[in-house]
Order: structure tokens, then C-alpha cells, then sequence
């Protein structure tokens, strides 16, 4: 039987998954708390000398929408995708790093303006802006990208990028 989960535990079932496949990697993952984060796990080496900063996000549908990522050079960003399982199957994970990202966002810019060439974007905080989009709510540039599991394909179930920063001095 197919499981839906509900929207408002949504983020934070993708965060306990995320912490449970790290701790099968022997990886301590904290979650943290609040709305106003851009940090949902830290995770220290074994030695405890090297702390790294997790984003999880979740979907249900087919993309991750609005997705403005990671800026910070010791974070990761870790898509966790959760349609259409059963109840006994594990979500796919997609693990990138803020090199990953950022090549990401100037691929989907590149992608942006050739499908629509006279609109203007930029790229600040390894965020895309789309500068000719207003959100309604507030009234400025529509900013973030949607994310498919096609585009960011090539970074499936990469739990070695992790564990190959936590151990870089060792």
C-alpha cells in the first residue's frame, strides 16, 4: 500500500531518515530546531574535530520546489524523495555538496534563459534569481529553482561525499 505522508511532518520524517542512514554509517547526526534554519542536521567526525551542516528536503510529487540551497563550504544538501513507496520501502536519497549545487544552479540557469531568452535571472548565494518573476506575496524576484530527480540524478545514494569530507585530516 502506497503511504502519503502528511505535509506537516513531511520535512521531518526526510530529516529522521536522513540521521538514521547516517548513523548506519556510523556518522553522529543532531537535528536541530526551528523554523528560521538553514541547517536541519549536524554531524561530527568520529574524532569530533570537523562539524558539517546537513539540509534535508522532501517531495512527495514529482520535484522539490523553490529550492535556494547551500551556501556555507562545510554543508551538504540531501534531497529525499518519498513518492509513490510502500509502506516498507526506504525513500532515495540524493546527497550534493555546495560545489555540486552551485554547478547545479548555473546548469538550470543556463537551462532558464536558453527555453526563455528575453527574461533576466542572476545568480547570488548560489541561489537563482529569476528577476522577471515577482512573487505576489511580496512583491520581489522569485528566487530558488524546482529540482527533479533527473537533474540531480548523477548524486544518488553518494553517502561517500560525506564521509570523505568528515575524514579529509585522517
Amino acid at each position: 500500500m502506497k503511504v502519503k505522508i502528511d505535509k506537516s511532518i513531511l520535512s521531518l520524517s526526510g530529516e529522521y531518515y536522513v540521521a538514521a542512514e547516517l548513523g548506519k554509517r556510523n556518522i553522529y547526526a543532531q537535528l536541530t530546531l526551528g523554523n528560521q534554519k538553514r541547517t536541519d542536521l549536524l554531524i561530527f567526525s568520529e574524532h569530533g574535530t570537523k562539524l558539517l551542516k546537513i539540509e534535508v528536503k522532501c517531495k512527495q510529487g514529482s520535484s522539490w520546489p523553490n529550492c535556494k540551497g547551500i551556501i556555507q563550504k562545510d554543508s551538504f544538501i540531501v534531497f529525499v524523495d518519498f513518492k509513490d513507496l510502500e509502506s516498507n520501502q526506504r525513500p532515495d536519497f540524493y546527497i550534493l555538496s555546495k560545489n555540486d549545487w552551485s554547478e547545479f544552479v548555473q546548469t538550470r540557469e543556463k537551462e532558464y534563459k536558453s527555453k526563455h531568452p528575453n527574461r533576466r535571472t542572476i545568480i547570488e548565494n548560489n541561489v537563482l534569481i529569476l528577476l522577471d518573476e515577482v512573487n505576489k506575496k511580496n512583491g520581489k524576484p522569485h528566487k530558488g529553482c524546482s529540482v527533479r530527480p533527473k537533474n540531480i540524478s548523477e548524486y544518488k545514494e553518494k553517502w561517500h561525499k560525506i564521509i570523505d569530507v568528515l575524514n579529509e585530516d585522517f
